[in-house]
């Protein structure tokens, strides 16, 4: 509950503590959006960044007068990274009738059990934290994408491993769920495509840091590379423990897991650990948007510190802006919706996005990095520089 009082008022004084809000979350001066996401626990880091991405580029709005004179607000409620908590926040959002939409939810297992409710309801669910095929499903009207698919990442990985590296023995760790599952699926296609098939397989439980019967597992089999689907946390105790145990295979990590937040855990043996990316790099500030990133980040905290998740989330509220923008002075849901329908081919900053008749995600782009000693960031090259 602590969470809960941190991160959002509960939901009953959110709706009370304005008599005039109209249906849907559109009030004459304000438009309101749920975040339903992780905020505590194993994977916080994840919604944390999210939130924060997000409120940057809604505070950047809102200090230019916000859209067509409405402040544009957020609400984060925790759900812990768990399905069961999620549907239950999710449902409770929907039954209140105080916002326009979800947005930047976290996470394949959570999003798969709260997307149809949000679909079923009709309201908008933007930007989610995962690539998960099953949400680029063309039926799915209500669901804006930001980011490639996990499909793309693991593609991304076997290519670099075995097509530039020359790599034959593969081996997987993966969170035993939804989420780990399609990352599994994705790299048992990516090498049966050139093939070959896994030289191991290890999961763990949701939630859990229990990854040593796995790390036994996979360790047997003497694999060039493991390739792991999972947050940070247990990601984080498995290569802890690999190197501990003079096991140093190259260690390749989906971007769900945070990189800057597994770094972090990692510390010193973060040293070479391979992470693909689905966002420009945060710390180039030459594409004009990551500058506007940036500063928007700065100007609501000046200890803020830029991050491949919290500019996720500012190009998430920056997609959102746009379709409040398209939708018009007269905001409903259902025009909103239509906005989003209709975004699109457009440029921010520099950026790319396309989105299109059956085509709900608007970018495209995999590309992989490397921890360096300090704790930061490379971008690994073809051919395996950097």
């Amino acid at each position: 509950m602590r969470a809960l009082r941190k991160f959002a008022a509960p939901l009953a004084a959110l709706m009370m503590s304005s008599p005039l809000m109209a249906a849907d979350g559109v009030e004459p001066d304000a438009v309101h959006f749920a975040q339903v996401a992780a905020m505590e626990g194993p994977a916080a880091a994840l919604g944390q960044g999210m939130r924060s991405g997000i409120l940057a580029a809604f505070e950047e709005a809102n200090r230019a007068g916000g859209v067509h004179g409405r402040m544009v607000r957020l609400e984060s409620l925790d759900d812990g990274y768990e399905p069961d908590r999620s549907v239950a926040h999710v449902l409770h959002v929907i039954e209140g009738g105080g916002h326009i939409g979800f947005i930047g939810p976290v996470g394949t297992p959570t999003a798969l059990a709260t997307q149809p409710e949000a679909t079923a309801a009709n309201m908008p669910y933007v930007g989610p934290f995962t690539g998960a095929g099953f949400l680029r499903a063309p039926e799915l009207t209500n669901v804006v994408n930001v980011r490639a698919t996990y499909g793309a990442e693991t593609e991304a990985w076997i290519a670099h491993l075995v097509d530039e590296l020359g790599m034959q023995n593969i081996a997987i760790l993966y969170q035993d769920d939804g989420f780990g599952r399609v990352g599994l699926e994705g790299v048992t296609a990516a090498l049966d495509r050139r093939g070959m098939s896994l030289a191991a397989s290890g999961s763990y439980t949701r939630n859990t840091v229990a990854v040593k019967s796995a790390l036994i597992e996979i360790r047997k089999a003497k694999p060039d590379a493991v390739v792991m689907v999972g947050a940070y946390k247990p990601i984080a105790e498995f290569i802890r423990l690999s190197k501990k145990l003079k096991f140093e295979p190259t260690f390749v990590n989906i971007s769900f897991v945070g990189s800057e937040a597994l770094a972090g855990e990692l510390g010193e043996a973060g040293e070479g650990v391979i992470i693909s990316q689905v966002v420009p790099f945060p710390w180039d500030a030459s594409l004009p948007v990551v500058a506007e990133y940036q500063a928007a980040m700065l100007a609501m905290s000046p200890d803020a510190h830029p991050g491949f998740v919290t500019l996720e989330g500012y190009l998430t509220g920056r997609v959102a802006l746009r379709a409040l923008e398209a939708a018009g002075k007269d905001l409903t849901r259902e025009s909103f919706l239509a906005a989003l329908a209709g975004l699109g081919s457009f440029d921010l900053g520099g950026l790319g996005f396309n989105y299109g008749p059956g085509d709900n995600q608007g970018l495209d782009t995999v590309f992989l990095t490397r921890i360096t000693a300090g704790g930061g960031f490379e971008t690994v090259v073809s051919g395996g520089g950097s």
